[in-house]
């Protein structure tokens, strides 16, 4: 696949909410996942099962989504840029609306990085 198809790939699959999916068809198997210092929570980490993890970890700390949406992408050669908007209800009872932009680094055809700025 072109960068091009991965980032159409990307975002169809995120605008459905199936990030999993896009992980495991998409990710390669050694790819990293990188959150800001600030992150309050997520860990930065290495490897598609980590990734996975990860994911899950995230969506365990939910409690409510009131809505979300996913747009782009923006692809200049091998990255791919999309943006992320939640706004999601957590266990522990706070409510808050979350807007990041995701950088993908493609190589081989498949994402090997992906980098949140929140």
């Amino acid at each position: 696949m072109t960068t091009q198809e991965i980032a159409d790939r990307l975002v169809a699959l995120c605008q459905e909410g199936k990030y999993e999916q896009a992980q495991r068809e998409l990710y390669a198997s050694d790819a990293k996942s990188i959150e800001p210092a600030s992150a309050q929570g997520m860990q930065s980490v290495e490897g598609l099962d980590a990734i996975i993890a990860k994911g899950n970890q995230f969506q365990a700390m939910i409690q409510e989504v009131h809505g979300g949406s996913v747009g782009g992408p923006l692809v200049a050669g091998n990255q791919i840029a999309i943006t992320i908007g939640l706004d999601v209800t957590f266990k522990d009872g706070n409510r808050m609306k979350m807007d990041e932009i995701a950088v993908y680094g493609v190589q081989d055809g498949k994402i090997v990085q992906e980098q949140f700025f929140y």
